[in-house]
């Protein structure tokens, strides 16, 4: 990957990628060492930053380290995680520790080191708009450069012929409690931000933790080590019907391999739709290492007699809230089962309310009269990650983690981002930049991929004879 400082700003790129997480991080770690390939990437804030809130001392990755941004395309690449260990004279350390899930905060650390060291990262970079320029066939892209206050400095256009969008998601915030949050003074947060008011949501006399997921049990289980024995004064509520842990059986997480991300873009739209509705435990459950250890605290508060003042619910939803005065919050629940509704008042909110994905209309509303969509609206993007525009566009538009209505729950889960990443990278070289497997699951996910095996092979059997007596 070039990206040479004497670039004449008139020259279109090879690739021009939005946005720099994770993903965006693994396309540009993986492009690196494809010479020919003219790239840059553009991010708005002033560095990497991944989740900094949720960096929750002992929280872990939800997936094995080497999901790291490139190990899974190529074990080689001197931007893997082991190659992080190595390069900072950890690696005997973490080869004692036997740790196959790191935690949060050390994937932060190496995401950086991988950010800080690669060339074609431009931070401080907005992205404004994308436009289509079918006289020159390139993509125009308008954008922002910012100083180190985040104030406007200079603006900018690059000319592509393709883009990689990895904008990412955003903290999502219940319509109910939208007011709450927007109101000054007033201890709602969303975990997103828990880090950063931390101190604030401890010296709460009360507080509310809403969202039965991985984020929601992490933030309760730190404010429950950190209250006193018998005066947690702690609810946990959330609209699931149980505190569940995630799927993590080895078939079961067959369903974040290419296998079925191919299987998956295959069918039909409703039937995608229902799927993606339904498979909410494959990825929003918690995981069974931190409910066993909610647990365990639970139960340590109890061994010199009484109960911890921590009441968890599941199965509710909070209708409206509102503020009493000035310093307290009032909930209106309802428990969905009982068909019943309570308040509840508290002093502090933390909101584990997920996250969506960051809406693309306003980057490329210049694309709109292109762009293909189904029948609820959203972008058809083809199987290898590309959006279908009108072919008189020449150039490509990729995208990352925006994919979940055509690629499935694999999605925004790390597993894949390395894969994705050769894939784009292979289908933008026109060529085998990178040998990806053929099969990667034991699972057969459709009769019609399993007969076709099983014809291939019935022929096989029929034409072996023959060919021996030719």
């Amino acid at each position: 990957m070039t990206n040479s400082p004497g670039h004449d700003p008139a020259a279109p790129r090879d690739l021009v990628g939005i946005g720099i997480g994770p993903c965006n991080l693994s396309l540009a770690a993986l492009a690196h060492p494809l010479a020919e390939l003219d790239a840059v990437f553009y991010e708005q804030r002033p560095g990497f930053d991944w989740h900094p809130g949720l960096l929750i001392e002992g929280a872990t990755v939800q997936v094995p380290f080497l999901a790291d941004l490139v190990t899974l395309a190529d074990p080689t690449s001197p931007w893997s995680f082991l190659n992080y260990l190595r390069t900072s004279e950890r690696l005997f350390p973490f080869y004692f520790g036997e740790r196959f899930h790191i935690q949060r905060a050390e994937f932060d650390a190496y995401c950086r080191w991988v950010a800080q060291s690669l060339p074609g990262l431009c931070f401080h970079h907005q992205v404004d708009s994308v436009r289509w320029n079918p006289e020159r066939d390139v993509f125009e892209v308008d954008f922002t450069q910012l100083d180190a206050q985040g104030e406007v400095e200079a603006l900018g256009r690059t000319y592509t012929r393709n883009i990689v969008l990895g904008v990412g998601t955003a903290p999502y915030v219940p319509d109910a409690l939208q007011p709450l949050v927007d109101a000054p003074g007033v201890p709602v947060i969303h975990a997103a931000d828990y880090l950063d008011h931390r101190s604030a949501v401890l010296a709460a006399e009360h507080v509310t933790v809403v969202g039965s997921g991985q984020s929601g049990a992490e933030v309760f289980l730190d404010l429950l080590r950190h209250r006193p024995a018998g005066r947690e004064k702690l609810h946990w509520i959330g609209r699931s019907e149980a505190f569940a842990p995630m799927e993590y059986s080895k078939l079961g997480l067959e369903h974040f391999t290419p296998d079925y991300t191919r299987y998956f873009h295959a069918l039909a739209e409703p039937v995608r739709d229902r799927l993606v509705a339904a498979q909410g435990q494959l990825h929003k459950g918690i995981d069974a290492g931190t409910l066993a250890a909610i647990h365990d605290e639970l139960y340590r508060r109890t061994l010199h007699g009484g109960w911890p003042d921590a009441v968890l619910t599941p199965g509710v939803s909070v209708r409206t809230a509102g503020r009493i005065a000035t310093t307290k919050i009032e909930l209106h629940l309802e428990h969905l089962q009982q068909d019943s509704r309570s308040r509840l008042t508290t002093d502090a909110v933390v909101l584990a309310t997920g996250y969506r994905e960051r809406p693309l209309g306003r980057l490329l509303a210049g694309l709109d009269p292109y762009m293909r969509r189904d029948s609820s609206e959203r972008p058809r993007i083809d199987e290898e990650y590309r959006l279908v525009l009108d072919p008189l566009v020449t150039g490509s538009v990729y995208v990352q983690n925006a994919e979940l209505h055509t690629h499935g729950v694999g999605a925004p889960d790390l597993g894949l981002a390395a894969w994705r990443s050769a894939t784009i990278l292979n289908s933008l070289t026109s060529e085998e930049s990178y040998r990806l497997p053929a099969r990667t699951a034991f699972t057969t996910f459709g009769l019609e991929t399993a007969g076709s095996r099983v014809l291939r092979a019935r022929r096989a059997e029929l034409l072996t004879p023959l060919v021996e007596r030719w």
